[in-house]
């Protein structure tokens, strides 16, 4: 709730709420690296740091998993709850690539688990045309996806 000030209060501290003024201008604009920002916040990025975003995230790797099992390179995808409340998702997929990155000349797998913005699923049009023929098959039955 909001306090409201009085006069004199305000005509000490020169703010409307009565707290010290401050400038804020574009010194006061920070941009923070790569990860730091979502070491610092987040919730930003999964939306809430607790049973939400732990949802989040786990229907985000089992997405890929699905992704994976619609292009037609994997036909299995294991979820497990542990009794410690951890999740692992292991598919017999393709992966995440090893070989090195030409741009960032690391490997891969580095490059899409630690830079911001990394990964295979930008270009909306191959990821379609990877899905397209694998949803007739499994609407065909021709090829049945196994969830266990």
């Amino acid at each position: 709730m909001a306090k409201i000030s009085t006069k004199k209060e305000q005509a000490s501290t020169g703010s409307p709420n009565g707290a010290a003024s401050a400038e804020y201008g574009a010194k006061s604009i920070q941009v923070l690296e790569g990860m730091e920002a979502v070491r610092k916040r987040p919730a930003m990025y999964i939306g809430d740091v607790g049973v939400r975003g732990m949802h989040h995230l786990v229907y985000e790797v089992v997405d890929n998993s699905v992704d994976e099992a619609l292009g037609g390179f994997a036909d299995h995808i294991d979820v497990v709850i542990h009794s410690n409340n951890s999740v692992s998702v292991t598919d017999n997929g393709r992966g995440i690539p090893v070989d090195i990155h030409k741009g960032e000349k690391k490997p891969a797998v580095e490059v899409v688990l630690t830079i911001l913005h990394a990964g295979g699923k930008f270009d909306k049009k191959k990821l379609q045309s990877l899905r397209r023929p694998a949803r007739r098959r499994c609407q065909r039955r021709e090829r049945p996806l196994r969830v266990a």
